[in-house]
């Protein structure tokens, strides 16, 4: 966690905020997307679904095909666990559903399902929009089933299976281009890489990629680094959690440090679930 700590403090010296923002697109984005702070109906339901989780006893086979866990846990974990140090907060999820509501994508993959709330509240922001979601635990991905079943949402398509043998087939038979993806699958520079540049070949110059955990390690901070200067991308907006990444050819080429409204609060929340 001392990475992520010191990364932050660089980050405090670096972000801003809307003052100075002269982009319309990313100061309107930041204004009213970002800084959104009003409420959903959805949210209700997924937030109830989350405390169930975080207070279930059962206890499931992890099969791990990333990084790891800071927390080190072994194969066998509760539930209740998996919510606490594996789901994403609140607010960040509650972001990426104002992002899908914002850019209205009618293809939105996420790779990465963990017990499905993050998975729901994408598919929750559009019911016209099909969430293709990747998810290698088996028995992580049939909580995820149940998370789906329970909250009535039929926009959602699970791939079961190790990422690096079922992105590239998933993609090959997609009808439409990736108009949105949430990157959380893999916190390593190498797979990180080869997924973006996969998704990158499936893409329109509208489409928006979110990566998840930017600053989480010195490998993702320099997968994030190197897609900034991919030749195809044109804007990025750093949020320290999660980085925005945008293909946009009349856009010039610009990099954005941004505040994201109590980040320290998620900072120390973060930290307290992956130290609990």
């Amino acid at each position: 966690m001392l990475f992520q700590v010191l990364s932050y403090l660089r980050f405090l010296l670096r972000s801003g905020n809307t003052h100075g923002l002269h982009s319309p697109f990313v100061f309107g984005l930041y204004a009213h997307v970002v800084g959104h702070t009003g409420h959903f109906a959805a949210f209700e339901a997924i937030e109830t679904r989350r405390q169930e989780l975080l207070s279930s006893q059962k206890a499931i086979q992890v099969r791990d095909f990333g990084a790891g866990s800071h927390t080190g846990a072994g194969r066998t974990r509760r539930l209740r666990g998996i919510a606490r140090t594996a789901a994403k907060p609140r607010v960040l999820a509650q972001l990426l559903f104002r992002l899908v509501n914002h850019f209205q994508p009618r293809t939105v993959l996420e790779l990465g399902t963990s017990l499905g709330l993050t998975t729901a509240y994408l598919a929750s922001a559009d019911s016209r929009a099909h969430v293709l979601t990747f998810e290698g635990c088996p028995q992580t991905a049939e909580v995820a089933r149940e998370t789906f079943s329970g909250l009535g949402l039929h926009n959602v398509e699970l791939v079961e299976g190790n990422l690096d043998e079922t992105l590239a087939p998933a993609l090959a038979a997609l009808a439409r281009p990736v108009d949105f993806a949430f990157f959380d699958g893999n916190h390593r520079y190498e797979p990180t890489m080869r997924y973006f540049e996969l998704m990158n070949q499936h893409r329109t110059e509208d489409s928006v990629f979110v990566l998840d955990d930017i600053h989480w390690s010195e490998e993702m901070t320099r997968a994030w680094e190197a897609i900034k200067q991919h030749p195809e991308v044109t804007l990025t907006i750093d949020l320290f959690f999660i980085g925005l990444v945008f293909f946009r050819r009349k856009q010039p080429k610009q990099h954005f440090i941004l505040r994201f409204d109590n980040m320290l609060d998620k900072l120390v929340e973060r930290t307290r679930r992956l130290s609990a």
